[in-house]
């Protein structure tokens, strides 16, 4: 479901249908109203902290173990669909609400705290925790038998956070090189120019803050505003870069060209891919399917 939307998932004990016809296949694992989640995450080890510009983070580099607790009785397809969804943002993406940052090439500001990698991750399983299940048959139970909930869908609202239109770019990130230059501003559409622009009260408005075209519904919707995320996002170490479509406004074939722009290598045939071919990876001999 659209965990945004009115149409959300939502269990009333009290109706007839059991929770598996309420219930999307994610809300069912997850919890939502009225249904609670069927795991807790146990830390086994308290992280090592360190402070970057008076806040707090995880020490980098350092090993946490962690320990799924099953609270209700949990099926294999799940247990597998959990544990792919630690592959895919150990290996193709990240985790946490500091990936809006983006990395810097410009001397004496990569440690910078707004220019650090907070959320890449590397994620071991133990060799118990496998999954004999193939593609095809978690694609079955995700999409038999389960609620299915409306999308909101319009020009910049629509239901985008959906590995149909994901895409990442490994190997390779967007960074700002100097104050006049910025791959990473080139792709979403805003000027390149991070010097100040003007000042409003605390605020202080920089010229890369604005879109080369104001009108350019790509731009706008690839950027994000305040209180709403930008749909690129890059790293530095080890080095990926990936995002989302949205359907109505920017395609597959938009962000190839962008990427371009920023990479003139880049081979989009060879090193460009979408969510279908991740999973495919995934459950690849080389993507190592546990």
């Amino acid at each position: 479901c659209d965990p945004t939307s009115e149409d959300r998932c939502e269990y009333a004990p009290r109706k007839p249908d059991p929770p598996e016809k309420q219930l999307c296949a994610a809300c069912y694992l997850f919890g939502c109203t009225g249904w609670g989640r069927k795991f807790r995450l146990q830390v086994l080890s308290t992280p090592e902290l360190v402070a970057i510009d008076n806040i707090e983070v995880i020490k980098d580099g350092q090993a946490i173990g962690i320990q799924p607790i099953p609270l209700r009785p949990i099926s294999e397809e799940e247990w597998c669909l959990l544990q792919l969804t630690l592959r895919l943002i150990d290996e193709y993406g990240a985790m946490g609400g500091k990936t809006i940052f983006k990395p810097s090439d410009e001397l004496g500001r990569g440690d910078q705290f707004h220019h650090r990698d907070l959320g890449s991750v590397e994620i071991e399983f133990a060799q118990e925790w496998s999954c004999a299940k193939s593609l095809d048959e978690l694609r079955n139970f995700v999409q038999k038998g389960w609620r299915k909930g409306k999308h909101k869908i319009d020009e910049h609202d629509c239901f985008w956070a959906s590995l149909t239109n994901f895409w990442c770019v490994k190997g390779r990130y967007l960074a700002r090189q100097n104050v006049q230059q910025s791959s990473f501003n080139l792709v979403l559409g805003r000027k390149q120019d991070k010097s100040e622009k003007e000042r409003q009260g605390r605020r202080i408005i920089r010229w890369s803050d604005l879109l080369e075209n104001r009108d350019d519904a790509v731009s706008q919707w690839l950027a994000g505003r305040q209180q709403e995320s930008k749909k690129v996002f890059s790293f530095k170490n080890p080095a990926r870069t990936f995002g989302f479509i949205n359907s109505g406004v920017v395609s597959f074939e938009e962000i190839k060209e962008r990427l371009k722009k920023a990479w003139p290598d880049f081979n989009a045939q060879a090193e460009f891919l979408t969510g279908e071919q991740v999973l495919k990876a995934l459950f690849s001999p080389e993507g190592g399917k546990q």
